[in-house]
C-alpha cells in the first residue's frame, strides 16, 4: 500500500522523501509548492497498540502542516487525533 500511495503523491507533483528517527519513522514527508504534508500508511489501525504505534512519530512533529494517517480501515475512518486526520486510503486515492 505504501508503494500506492508514493506513486499516488508524485503524480500529484510532490516530492516525497521518507522521515526518521531513532525512535520511528514518518512513511512519507511530502512537499510541493503549498508546502509540506506528512503521511503515515497502515493497512489497519483497529488494534490500539497500531494506532498508537503509527501515529507517535507524526505526534512528535511540531510544525503546523498537515499530517495525514491512511488506512484501509472502514470503521473509525475520517477520524481526528490532536491535528491528525485519519482517511481511508482508497477514498484519498480517488479525491482529485
Amino acid at each position: 500500500m505504501e508503494n500506492v500511495v508514493y506513486l499516488e503523491l508524485l503524480r500529484r507533483d510532490y516530492q516525497v522523501y521518507v522521515g526518521s528517527d531513532t525512535e520511528g519513522e514518518v512513511d512519507f514527508i511530502a512537499q510541493n509548492a503549498s508546502g509540506l504534508h506528512y503521511f503515515q500508511v497502515s493497512e489497519t489501525t483497529l488494534q490500539t497498540e497500531t494506532l498508537e504505534r503509527e501515529l507517535k512519530p507524526l505526534k512528535k512533529i511540531r510544525d503546523s502542516y498537515p499530517k495525514t494517517l491512511l488506512t484501509l480501515d472502514e470503521v473509525g475512518v475520517e477520524a481526528d487525533y490532536e491535528g491528525i486526520k485519519k482517511i481511508n486510503a482508497l477514498k484519498w486515492l480517488l479525491r482529485d
